[in-house]
């Protein structure tokens, strides 16, 4: 619709756009913590497959995919083993999933750390005193620093797949990730997390032009080579051969051509055979 900005986000790189797997989340808790339970887990992922059953995403995927997700990036941020699990059940508070069916199958502290997760305020964080969080920090971390890693992963995932979500949503959510959940990772020392979130957001809010939008500046700025009278015609016609282009591709191709062709055209169609024509 003419006047609504459109926001682009860019592909996202081959490393975000794979689901990771219960597999993969096993193998980064245990590349950290080479003694935790697999089959807790096993567990947590089947716990949260159920409650999440037919349950989808924006972008079609299966709600469990998130889950998986977000597991994964906290287990990369070396988080003990209930963090993780944590991670996998993050959300089943918004199905009619009971707390104290969590809290007899995994334990007070991940039922807390649920809890926790939904009521946290990010923007309460400290985003002052940016520095490396220490490995013990990962390897036994206060209850703050699970919930935080979280909350962090949790957006993380959503910003790597905000091309599904409408626009108005994307501006949003782009903006309180720079101004709020960047800063605060990388005060807490996860500096790797800071980062993609400020570049995620930065790519909604500042898009780099579309090779449509160029190429169409472009062919523009070449009728200033033709005669005044001629101009709003080929401008049109242009635009419109233009549209018709599926690819980025073919739409480069095809403003190479007018490109070349310009200065020919601006001749002929300055000719006195061409105005007598007229």
């Amino acid at each position: 619709m003419k006047g609504q900005r459109r926001v682009i986000v860019p592909s996202p790189t081959a490393q975000t756009d794979l689901t990771p797997t219960l597999e993969n989340v096993i193998a980064a808790v245990r590349s950290h913590h080479s003694d935790a339970d697999a089959g807790l887990l096993e567990r947590a992922y089947a716990e949260a497959s159920i409650w999440h059953t037919g349950q989808r995403r924006h972008s079609g995927d299966s709600y469990i995919t998130h889950c998986l997700a977000v597991a994964a990036i906290v287990a990369d941020l070396r988080m003990p083993l209930p963090v993780v699990c944590a991670a996998l059940l993050h959300d089943v508070d918004d199905t009619a999933c009971p707390p104290q069916r969590i809290a007899d199958q995994f334990g007070k502290e991940v039922v807390d750390l649920i809890a926790a997760v939904r009521t946290a305020v990010v923007s309460a964080y400290p985003q002052a005193g940016r520095g490396t969080a220490p490995r013990s920090a990962a390897a036994c971390p206060s209850r703050e620093m699970a919930v935080l890693a979280i909350r962090l992963a949790d957006r993380l995932h959503n910003m790597r797949t905000i091309a599904f979500v409408a626009p108005a949503k994307q501006l949003l959510k782009a903006r309180e990730t720079l101004d709020v959940f960047a800063p605060v990772a990388s005060a807490a020392g996860l500096e790797t997390v800071g980062r993609e979130l400020q570049d995620l957001a930065s790519a909604v809010l500042q898009p780099a032009p579309s090779s449509y939008a160029v190429s169409g500046w472009l062919l523009t700025a070449l009728t200033l080579l033709l005669p005044s009278g001629h101009r709003a015609r080929w401008q049109e016609e242009w635009s419109a051969d233009l549209a018709a282009y599926a690819t980025r591709r073919a739409r480069t191709r095809f403003t190479l051509r007018v490109l070349l062709g310009a200065p020919r055209l601006s001749m002929t169609l300055r000719s006195p055979f061409c105005r007598e024509r007229r």
